[in-house]
């Protein structure tokens, strides 16, 4: 049969199975993606689609996002492909996003390659190359292969392709891992061997991942052999000193959730910091800790506490340690304290760290892009500091703030007597002031369309015109601007120039938000120990003031969070802060465990995570204040909080004592 012809066939196929769906294979899996691919993508079976590349400028923005990855499982992928290659297969690591950012073929097909999609830059996400094993691997995040007549599009029945998924340290997608060839046995049970294969580099190449994002961690390697656990290392969690638990790889997870141990899901970037190795093993953590030194073979039997279940053990010892306070640096180089001390584990956030350390002393602009308070402008400062211009001016401009009437002069300064109300000897503007250093502009979103013509001059000239000058002033400096908009849809609506926004993204660095980093424990440490020393004291921050600043979502990320410590140290009484003594929206719906108050540790309730929820009680201030007859100091110790904040909330209620009411 013809390709003309076996495409034609495979769209009948499709188009006669429509109305029968599921049922129209006997794989659920496809079936459930070729829905998708009519129902949610509107693809037209009859109307195959060609491959679909990023333009080159793309593909490196996807490759530098996945560049750890990429290093570390070069090792991987060129091991598998020299184990494919004699039998026809390509290697393909695509992100999270269906776009490969790595490709190993034969050179003497690089033609067939770029035609067929399998060759760098290729996009294989299920909106635009329909079912197929990376883009409904994507989706249904489980190992598969899509064998010949699997595929939606016709322009592909002739391949078989694998795929496996790769996680990060918490459960997210984090790359898929394939191999693809051209010609194959029509049989799919041909692939089984293939797809084994596919889903032990994955996994070789997601625990290498691990064991390099937690080297500054003891790693706990698990297995059900003594003899196969240094070499195995089937399940790996990284954990502190005290035993804590940080992280586990895609294993190590099941084998929690396996113990009825609670396990934040995928999508959900918290820490694991809830609970500890101990509530696994049956062991001290002494016991774990000393693997190495005590063990002959490096080797330990443990007992699980739920299954009673026996694993032998072994012990990775950590390399180096994360700065966990600002000011702190890694020894390899001390410059890249500001950028280090902006986050500790979470894997966006250190992807963007390791970009904007390669960038930090390259001649080029930079964009920062997040939401509002995700912490655009101390990303700014911390590159200007730990670049060469560090000893230079870092001055900064909200483009938002400025009144419109005011930020020409202010950017660009003026001669004396330019206008009616300047000043007689003149203005050096705020451009000129960033002479040598770095100008940040904040809210670049927000400039006028007039003023971005003649900052692109400047940045174009290397020199700014002050009002009413004659001649230029010659300027060196880099510029990092930061927005929260959709600068692209701007220029769609022609309120922003394409001119200078290719001006201002020299490369661009992506903040995630607050309620999506793996690593808020960190910054509410961090923020927390910055404004005891503002304020010169020592405060402790009590478990369940954690376990709320945890929970809450932060609509106004790191600068909310930032608030909201700032006034739970000024309103809290005595040397720690509780639960109580956050802001309302932080803790609603929250109220400490009654007995917790201050004076009274109770191991059970200070550990992390642990604040009673009292959903449906409507008003539990007013019955505690009837119970205890009024009596503001036992209402305060019974619920944990502070006198100011009972009155506080007491007012918010409109809940008036007895004795003030004979008075009204």
């Amino acid at each position: 049969m013809s390709t003309a012809q076996a495409q034609r066939q495979h769209i009948d196929t499709i188009l006669s199975s429509l109305d029968s769906l599921p049922g129209a294979s006997d794989d659920a899996v496809i079936e459930r993606s070729w829905r998708r691919c009519i129902d949610r993508y509107g693809l037209d079976p009859a109307r195959p689609t060609p491959p679909r590349y990023v333009p080159d400028r793309t593909l490196r923005e996807h490759q530098d996002q996945a560049d750890a990855l990429i290093q570390v499982g070069r090792a991987g992928v060129e091991q598998l492909y020299r184990q494919v290659m004699p039998l026809g297969y390509v290697v393909l690591l695509t992100d999270a996003r269906g776009i490969a950012v790595q490709f190993l073929g034969a050179t003497s097909d690089q033609r067939e390659h770029q035609r067929t999609g399998l060759y760098l830059g290729s996009d294989w996400s299920e909106e635009h190359a329909g079912t197929c094993a990376v883009g409904t691997c994507i989706h249904e995040r489980i190992p598969l292969t899509c064998h010949h007549t699997d595929h939606f599009s016709a322009h592909h029945i002739r391949l078989t392709c694998t795929a496996a998924p790769i996680f990060d340290p918490h459960g997210q997608l984090l790359a898929i891992l394939d191999i693809s060839a051209y010609h194959s046995p029509e049989s799919k049970t041909s692939q089984t061997f293939a797809l084994q294969l596919v889903k032990h580099y994955a996994r070789m190449i997601e625990n290498a991942y691990f064991l390099q994002r937690y080297n500054d961690h003891h790693v706990v390697c698990l297995d059900r052999s003594r003899e196969f656990v240094q070499i195995n290392r089937r399940y790996l969690i990284a954990i502190e000193e005290d035993g804590s638990v940080v992280a586990a790889n895609t294993a190590g997870r099941k084998l929690l959730r396996h113990h009825d141990l609670p396990l934040p899901g995928p999508g959900e970037a918290r820490l694991f910091k809830a609970w500890n190795i101990q509530d696994l093993l049956d062991a001290e953590i002494e016991d774990v800790l000393t693997i190495q030194r005590y063990c002959d073979d490096r080797v330990r039997a443990f007992r699980t506490h739920r299954h009673r279940e026996i694993h032998f053990a072994t012990l990775i010892e950590p390399q180096r340690r994360i700065p966990h306070s600002v000011g702190e640096s890694r020894a390899r180089d001390t410059s890249l304290a500001p950028l280090e001390a902006l986050a500790d584990d979470d894997p966006a956030m250190r992807d963007t760290l390791t970009r904007a350390a390669r960038l930090r002393n390259e001649p080029i602009n930079i964009l920062v892009i997040g939401e509002t308070g995700t912490g655009k402008e101390r990303m700014a400062r911390a590159l200007h500091e730990s670049s060469r211009r560090r000893d230079k001016p870092f001055v900064a401009i909200n483009c938002a703030a400025m009144p419109e009437s005011l930020i020409e002069s202010e950017l660009f300064g003026y001669e004396p007597g330019s206008f009616t109300g300047a000043r007689s000897k003149g203005m050096k503007g705020l451009i000129a002031q960033a002479d040598g250093g770095t100008l940040f502009l904040d809210e670049i979103g927000d400039m006028p369309l007039q003023l971005q013509t003649r900052l692109l001059r400047v940045l174009a000239e290397q020199e700014v015109l002050p009002i009413g000058a004659s001649r230029p002033l010659k300027v060196d400096l880099r510029v990092v601007a930061a927005t929260h908009r959709d600068l692209r849809g701007l220029i769609t609506e022609g309120r922003f120039r394409e001119d200078l926004f290719y001006r201002l993204n020299g490369a661009s660095l992506r903040l995630p938000p607050l309620r999506e980093r793996a690593d808020k424990s960190y910054l509410i440490r961090r923020i927390f120990k910055e404004l005891q020393q503002e304020r010169d004291e020592r405060m402790r921050l009590r478990g369940d003031a954690m376990s709320a600043l945890l929970a809450y979502p932060w609509p106004g990320n790191i600068r909310e969070l930032h608030n909201a410590l700032r006034y739970a140290l000024a309103t809290c009484d005595g040397n720690e802060v509780i639960v109580g003594d956050l802001p309302e929206e932080c803790i609603s719906g929250h109220l400490a465990h009654p007995g917790a108050h201050r004076g009274e540790s109770d191991p059970a309730l200070d550990a992390p995570n642990r604040v009673v929820d009292l959903p449906g009680n409507r008003d539990p201030l007013h019955q505690a204040l009837r119970r205890h007859h009024w009596n503001i100091s036992a209402v305060a110790r019974e619920l944990g909080l502070s006198r100011p904040t009972i009155y506080r909330r007491m007012k918010r209620l409109g809940i008036v004592p007895p004795q003030q009411r004979d008075t009204l």
